[in-house]
């Protein structure tokens, strides 16, 4: 039984077949131990990157037709500061009562680790709002006092609240204003095709320059900048939505797509 979609599932991993092993000799002597299903726990190893992924997927969730909300995350490893930090890339699916549903991280260091904090988040039902308030183990070397489970839970709290409003690398609205808020450097390396370059610094004295009446769609590398921008816009009375995971998952998405 997969316990998120509540439906008989086939998952052929070791860990489930060992449990259900267990159970099968416990209750042939005698006992009544109950298989409690499996949410499909996994990682796997693809040349240099680590591949993570516990719960039912985006299409799965799609035919069992599931309500859910997504979000994508770019954090490091652990802090940046210290040498070594590798990037990671998170995406989270939730319902919109705020309910884990699934997740997959893909990188080449801790990968493990955050998906069997969040796999167990997942199996005790635990919800957005008690990812963002799990106490994990930091130090330089290991982590981020930004740690990226916590800020998975983080953003999707402040989607539910109403405090952002997200927009995935595959449904971009073609008639937006795309607002690309990182430094002219960084824009001159690579943006969204047509978007309009204004650095976050100079959001405030430059707003005047956007429309009101149009939709505008604003973005920086990772989405913590397009988060700050969109803050600043909306209380200015300007339609806006934040592209998660900002640039970067806005390329790989489209380079799969080729």
């Amino acid at each position: 039984m997969e316990t998120v979609i509540n439906r008989p599932s086939q998952i052929p991993l070791a860990g489930p077949a060992n449990r259900q092993g267990r159970i099968a000799a416990c209750n042939a002597l005698g006992g009544k131990a109950k298989f409690k299903g499996a949410i499909g726990s996994s990682i796997c190893k693809v040349f240099d990157l680590t591949v993570g992924n516990a719960g039912p997927s985006e299409k799965t969730l799609r035919k069992e037709k599931i309500d859910y909300l997504k979000v994508y995350l770019n954090p490091f490893s652990h802090a940046t500061y210290y040498p070594g930090a590798k990037q990671m890339h998170l995406k989270m699916l939730f319902s919109p009562e705020g309910r884990i549903l699934g997740v997959q991280i893909v990188g080449t260091e801790g990968i493990k680790e955050r998906i069997d904090v969040m796999a167990t988040a997942i199996q005790t039902y635990l919800s957005v709002y008690d990812l963002q308030d799990l106490e994990l183990s930091y130090a330089p070397p290991y982590g981020s006092a930004k740690e990226p489970v916590n800020y998975a839970g983080f953003v999707a709290v402040n989607m539910l609240e109403g405090k952002t409003v997200q927009v995935c690398a595959d449904s971009v609205v073609e008639n937006a204003l795309l607002l690309d808020v990182r430094e002219k450097s960084e824009f001159k390396a690579g943006a969204l095709s047509g978007a309009v370059s204004i650095p976050l610094g100079q959001l405030r004295s430059r707003m005047t320059e956007l429309p009101e009446d149009r939709e505008i769609i604003v973005y920086c590398q990772v989405g913590v900048r397009g988060y700050i921008a969109e803050r600043i816009l909306r209380q200015n009375g300007y339609k806006v939505k934040n592209l998660s995971g900002g640039y970067v998952t806005w390329k790989m998405f489209n380079a799969i797509q080729k």
